[in-house]
């Protein structure tokens, strides 16, 4: 099977290096007519550069077609202008890839206000403003694929982020709901938790896993994952080479024998115990599974 992108519109936000850079150019190389956004900043979200135009002229020395926008995710004016240029352009937009990102890593002790409200603003906010900019237009069309980048640190945790860690799966948490709501217009809505050496990693793996986590070695997932077959409601891990699913599950747990922390306490391994836990499609789901209990 081949998965070709010919006639699909994709924006990918973030785009002007690292992942969405490698997305961007994959993406052309498969047909898709892209719209690379990126602010340009650095990696604490500071400045401004022409990072997507040169993105740009790659695609199209290439062969492809594509433009670039310099907008903030977290202007949602900027992100509704981003999309409607994009449609002027295209007539359509198929594909969001919510990419950007920063940084601005400390202890939670030592970490200030607005550095957390920054990161989150810029992950969480930022990819709620793409999305729902293209929301409509995708519900119209009957036709969307959206891919939200969480982290190995919003799944499992990290020292010295936080900001990022809430941002991150926040995003897993947004994109749960939006399956669910895109389902009946042909939206499907996926997770992305990349490990790459990119210019927000540089500094943190060292050099031999650095040139290992390539941005390539991610694309193949995050195209998957927006390609007109993919799945729904995924949480994907990628990185080297290497693809894993992640899911959250619920155990069986225990109906407590008195409404009281003691009983908690003694039927802990009983709550904890994972034999036979399930995957909730919803939180409806996980009520219902409550109240199958107490009949």
């Amino acid at each position: 099977m081949t998965i070709s992108f010919e006639n699909r519109v994709a924006i990918v936000t973030g785009a002007g290096g690292g992942l969405g850079r490698a997305y961007a150019l994959e993406l052309a190389r498969r047909g898709a007519k892209v719209l690379v956004n990126d602010l340009g900043g650095t990696r604490d979200g500071t400045g401004h550069s022409d990072a997507a135009l040169k993105v740009v002229e790659e695609i199209t020395a290439a062969g492809g077609e594509a433009v670039s926008n310099g907008g903030s995710v977290t202007e949602y004016d900027q992100m509704v202008a981003m999309v409607e240029a994009a449609k002027a352009r295209w007539d359509r937009v198929d594909i969001l890839i919510n990419n950007a990102g920063v940084l601005r890593d400390r202890s939670f002790a030592k970490m200030a206000p607005e550095d957390f409200r920054f990161v989150v603003d810029v992950h969480l906010i930022g990819s709620a403003n793409c999305t729902k900019a293209v929301w409509d237009t995708m519900r119209d069309q009957n036709y969307g694929r959206i891919l939200m980048t969480a982290s190995s640190t919003g799944l499992y945790g990290n020292f010295g982020q936080a900001n990022y860690g809430a941002a991150k799966l926040g995003l897993a948490g947004l994109a749960k709901t939006l399956h669910l709501e895109g389902a009946r217009y042909g939206i499907k809505v996926n997770t992305i938790a990349p490990v790459a050496g990119t210019r927000m990693t540089e500094d943190i793996f060292p050099e031999a896993a650095f040139k290992a986590f390539a941005p390539e070695n991610v694309a193949p997932a995050a195209l998957f994952l927006v390609s007109e077959d993919a799945p729904t409601n995924m949480i994907i891990g990628a990185g080297g080479g290497v693809v894993q699913a992640a899911y959250v599950t619920l155990t069986q747990g225990a109906k407590l024998a008195e409404p009281t922390p003691e009983s908690v306490a003694a039927q802990w391994h009983e709550i904890i115990d994972r034999t036979g836990e399930i995957v909730p499609n919803s939180g409806s789901e996980q009520t219902m599974s409550i109240l199958s209990r107490l009949q």
